[in-house]
């Protein structure tokens, strides 16, 4: 089993779509940012790129609730370029090569409220309860 957590802002609006048998599916990429400072006193920065694919009703509610710059938290499984077996590889306007990362999302949460606020009331966590309960009860404690 692989799973990837990822938790990032959004960097395009979502897009709904639906396969020819009606099932919705929405498609967003999220950046993740890391920075630290090396032994020099030299500050780097690392963005991460994800293309998330979220399936039928929470497709559904993502399209109605997320937008560009929102912040959310992923579950998932990744998934390889079917080409190289790793991320797909792009060339930026300037010039320089990103990778990004195909991510199936399983549950999405919405951190933040809208707009950045730190809100979030009335919106819903997603996932799939039944799986979240099987792990709980299986814990010993």
């Amino acid at each position: 089993m692989d799973k990837i957590t990822v938790i990032g802002n959004l960097g395009r609006d979502p897009e709904m779509r639906y396969t020819p048998e009606g099932t919705p599916v929405v498609n967003f990429s999220v950046a993740s940012n890391r920075t630290w400072t090396d032994a020099s006193g030299e500050k780097h920065e690392q963005t991460v790129w994800y293309r998330v694919s979220v399936w039928r009703r929470m497709a559904e509610v993502c399209n109605q609730y997320l937008a560009k710059g929102r912040q959310v938290y992923i579950e998932g499984q990744l998934r390889a370029d079917p080409e190289t077996g790793g991320p797909r590889v792009f060339q930026r306007n300037d010039g320089t090569y990103g990778a990004a990362y195909e991510v199936t999302a399983q549950t999405v949460q919405f951190l933040g409220g809208r707009n950045g606020s730190s809100d979030a009331a009335g919106e819903p966590a997603l996932g799939e309860p039944a799986e979240q309960e099987e792990v709980e009860d299986s814990i010993p404690f």
